[in-house]
């Protein structure tokens, strides 16, 4: 799921707090010779709120099930965001499908200024101050993909500074 993007850490489940917050239920209709055969799908996303996070999506004929499945499925696909003096270390914009979504950092005291599921992603990572804009779609898989496509994209300003060769107090100074 991850292969596109560099220098991603996967991160196991076992001996972290992780918490699961429910971005919705849909419940989906496939039409038979019989009627209608009802089902619903979950998208869950888990995190430890410092820094580890993954989304997952279930699929059942009952919403607990669904739910509990896509928990499951979360708990496959987590990572680790870096995250800077509690929000996030600079501006980045992630896509998927019609979903735009801006993240921007911001100073203690903001709060997570967010909507609907990129709210759901930024808090399940752990951050406490940022700013966002939802561009595009507003459909809640293609929001939280994106919210991740960003997130995933993300680099702390220590590799910054390895990469480009200098100090921390460099990078932040120039």
């Amino acid at each position: 799921m991850f292969h596109k993007y560099k220098n991603v850490e996967t991160v196991k489940p076992g001996g972290l707090d992780l918490k699961d917050r429910l971005v919705g239920v849909q419940r989906v209709t496939k039409v038979t010779k019989g009627g209608r055969a009802f089902g619903f799908t979950a998208i869950v996303v888990v995190g430890d709120e410092n820094g580890v996070v993954g989304q997952g999506l279930g699929k059942s004929k009952e919403v607990a099930e669904a739910i509990s499945k896509a928990v499951e499925d979360a708990k496959k696909n987590l990572v680790r965001i870096p995250l800077y003096k509690g929000t996030i270390p600079h501006e980045i914009t992630g896509k998927f499908g019609g979903a735009k979504v801006l993240l921007m950092p911001a100073s203690e005291g903001t709060g997570v200024i967010a909507g609907g599921p990129t709210r759901i992603v930024l808090e399940s990572v752990g951050v406490h101050n940022v700013l966002s804009k939802n561009q595009g779609s507003t459909n809640p898989h293609n929001m939280v993909k994106a919210s991740f496509d960003a997130l995933l994209r993300l680099r702390s300003p220590e590799v910054v500074a390895k990469q480009r060769g200098i100090t921390l107090e460099k990078l932040f100074n120039g």
